[in-house]
């Protein structure tokens, strides 16, 4: 269940700001199936994940986090 939270929030980020999949992992320096995996909520995003995620995406770790 977290995982889907947090898949739908990196998502809904993602395309807020205009990028494609593919763009946003290249950006991250990760593979668009593992973008993919966190978005579709099969993988939580790892801390590391999540601080380049916010970094790229100009936003605060506390906007990302799903709410309770």
């Amino acid at each position: 269940m977290e995982a889907e939270k947090w898949g739908r929030r990196i998502r809904a980020y993602r395309k807020l700001k205009g990028y494609t999949q593919e763009s946003f992992a290249k950006n991250l320096h990760i593979s668009v199936s593992v973008l993919g995996e966190v978005e579709r909520g099969n993988r939580v995003p790892s801390d590391d994940l999540v601080q380049l995620i916010v970094q790229e995406l100009n936003i605060s770790v506390e906007e990302l986090v799903p709410p309770e």
